[in-house]
């Protein structure tokens, strides 16, 4: 995981600001938006940039993982971060632009995240069963959570909004999956680390991570690990 002493990198920080200014002036260009106007003045403009981009590689480097990333990360930040922020905001808003929307933003961008007990991250990860004999051939782990109009429990998949407010807070779902592929409903609980040690009591010599990672599959779908 991501050391803890690692701190902002110039560079990102930097790639992120100028991938924000791009996205902005092609923005202000195609609908005629005044950027000095709504930032008042240009070197207001790029104080809001560079908070953003520090803010966006501060929460990165605890939060990314980077182990699993392919890409050179500032060329990846120049080549998407000003996209997937407006995406999130106007141009007008980026002064809102706080550290609940840098999941989003990371998410949009398609990146690797740590998962980690209360930052309602999605989660979706399998193990094969290694007990023989057993009516499941793997286990999985699954962030679900109830809409609140609907009051059905539905899987909180990568991309979704972490704190949508028409959703109650996730809670993590342990299922037996048979070789049909179906789901048996184990037991809901307020955490991966407590799911994790329930399933590891239940089929001894299963591996689910301790700290797994949440990324969005090629087919776009919730990966397995």
């Amino acid at each position: 995981m991501n050391s803890s002493e690692e701190t902002a990198d110039p560079a990102a920080v930097f790639a992120c600001a100028v991938s924000l200014r791009d996205a902005c002036e092609a923005k202000a260009a195609a609908s005629a938006i005044n950027l000095s106007d709504t930032f008042n003045g240009g070197d207001q403009f790029w104080r809001e940039l560079m908070r953003i981009g520090t803010l966006f590689e501060t929460w990165a480097c605890e939060n990314v993982a980077f182990e699993v990333l392919e890409d050179v990360w500032p060329y990846r930040l120049e080549a998407q971060f000003g996209s997937a922020s407006l995406e999130r905001f106007d141009v007008g808003g980026l002064a809102r632009f706080d550290a609940t929307d840098c999941p989003v933003v990371a998410m949009t961008m398609q990146l690797p995240l740590w998962y980690r007990d209360g930052r309602h991250l999605p989660l979706d990860v399998s193990a094969p069963n290694p007990v023989a004999g057993s009516a499941f051939v793997k286990w999985r782990i699954q962030t679900v959570r109830l809409h609140a109009e609907d009051e059905e429990m539905v899987p909180m998949v990568y991309g979704d909004e972490p704190h949508d407010t028409d959703f109650e807070p996730p809670v993590v779902a342990l299922y037996g999956v048979d070789a049909a592929g179906l789901l048996e409903h184990i037991r809901d609980s307020d955490s991966y680390a407590e799911a994790r040690s329930l399933v590891m009591k239940l089929a001894p010599g299963v591996v689910f991570p301790e700290v797994p990672v949440v990324r969005v599959a090629n087919d776009g779908g919730q990966p397995t690990e």
